[in-house]
């Protein structure tokens, strides 16, 4: 079986070691020759890659790996690069959070105004990896899976149209094991439909390959319990916060109980409680948490292998969810027609939404990249609540191509989220200051 050459840009992310031992742990089904990690945070990244060098020696010494914030080191002759890119890290993360707040808004790193200035800062990012890869590694594809997913693939579509850029995010796949624990099945085994935009979308099917429907059995059991299962809360060490939004999808499907609801649409259909939640803790927001919890020991775990030069019975756990990138990849490299949930051009997969809309729906992906199932059409409220989504995510991207102020305010406006324009004005010019040192000059 032939063997690949990986890179990792986001080095320096938490999320590495966990996607590192994944690769490991599939070496079987995607063989790896060369991995390197590219950061453009020397100090961050140089702990991760000391550490994971260390146990890359021990556990798997016929990989040639390495770190490196030189781009030419890091791209040359690649044929992946995996994507998870954080422009501001966890520091700008916790301002996306809480200068929200201030304003009378719930602040997230995704959605709303959060969601918003996250996404003015990871367009550069990103137009920079792609550029990179196009130069040093022409023949290579990126599979994205940075967040605010649905500015970033948004942008892609505009600025880089023929670059080869893959968009997927965990989300469905994780709600999908869910989904999978409450019948009793596997995620492999199942089959779904699916319609929406990035974290803003419904399921419409969950069938196993015999052709068996499941939908209503589960939607019996997130009416009760939303989607938290005792299995996840026993496996998956899930923070309180997450385990509350999990629960509160049997509130999302009571406004909509035609189809399974996406997690994140909490953030659009009861904006007012997420906000009366967090001003609970204004002071301690997700951000926080996660710089206690996973950043916190990420770091720890690196820093005590490079103490001891070794990675025995230390070693980093393994984000088993993530094998979903090791699926796409073997898609591309082996033209497995993987069928897998992912962000496109819509293109008419949607029938009655903007074909120039990215949409997140089912694909069929071979070694020519993803094919979109048709879903038909949509139901009003459903349309309704994407089309002004969508229109919030161009007008945010053509605000950033034209340094356009009017058309951020306008973006700002729209959202759901945001109850004013006298709000959304108050907001952006708060966050201009908080962000003038990524965000592009606006007038």
């Amino acid at each position: 079986m032939r063997e690949f050459s990986v890179v990792i840009a986001g080095g320096g992310s938490t999320f590495t070691p966990g996607i590192v031992m994944m690769l490991l742990d599939n070496l079987d089904r995607f063989p790896i020759k060369k991995l390197r990690l590219y950061d453009n945070d020397e100090e961050r990244q140089g702990i991760l890659g000391k550490a994971l060098k260390i146990m890359l020696s021990e556990q798997a010494p016929n990989i040639d790996f390495d770190y490196t914030t030189d781009p030419i080191e890091a791209f040359s002759n690649m044929d992946f690069c995996m994507a998870h890119i954080r422009v501001g890290k966890y520091a700008m993360r916790e301002k996306d959070e809480k200068v929200p707040l201030r304003h009378g808004v719930f602040g997230q790193e995704t959605c709303g105004p959060g969601g918003i200035a996250y996404g003015l800062r990871s367009i550069t990012g990103m137009l920079e990896i792609i550029d990179y890869m196009e130069k040093y590694a022409p023949d290579c594809w990126m599979l994205n899976y940075s967040n605010p997913a649905a500015i970033v693939a948004e942008a892609c579509r505009v600025l880089r149209p023929n670059s080869k850029v893959l968009n997927i995010c965990d989300m469905p796949v994780g709600t999908l094991r869910r989904m999978s624990q409450i019948i009793g099945k596997k995620p492999k085994d199942l089959l779904v439909r699916y319609f929406g935009l990035n974290h803003f979308g419904w399921w419409t099917s969950i069938k196993d390959k015999e052709g068996n429907e499941y939908i209503d059995k589960i939607k019996d059991y997130v009416s009760e319990n939303g989607y938290l299962t005792q299995i996840e809360v026993d496996t998956q060490h899930m923070d309180l916060s997450w385990q509350e939004t999990h629960k509160k999808a049997k509130d999302l499907l009571a406004v909509a109980p035609e189809f399974l609801p996406n997690t994140y649409l909490k953030y659009y259909l009861y904006g007012d409680y997420v906000y009366e939640h967090m001003m609970e803790h204004p002071e301690y927001t997700r951000a926080n948490e996660v710089m206690d919890g996973r950043e916190k020991k990420v770091f720890d775990h690196a820093k005590k292998i490079i103490e001891n030069n070794s990675a025995d019975k230390i070693g980093f756990d393994i984000d088993s969810h993530a094998t979903f990138i090791v699926d796409l990849a073997r898609a591309i490299a082996f033209n497995t027609q993987e069928r897998m949930v992912m962000i496109v051009e819509n293109n008419g997969a949607i029938a009655d939404f903007p074909d120039d809309a990215m949409v997140e729906v089912p694909c069929i992906v071979g070694s020519d990249g993803p094919e979109p199932l048709a879903q038909g059409q949509i139901p009003t409220f459903h349309k309704t609540l994407m089309y002004q989504q969508v229109m919030v995510e161009k007008l945010v991207v053509e605000a950033y191509v034209e340094g356009n102020y009017q058309k951020l305010w306008q973006a700002l406006t729209l959202s759901k989220t945001v109850p004013s324009a006298k709000v959304a004005k108050e907001l952006l010019d708060d966050l201009i200051e908080e962000n003038k040192d990524f965000w592009p000059k606006l007038k």
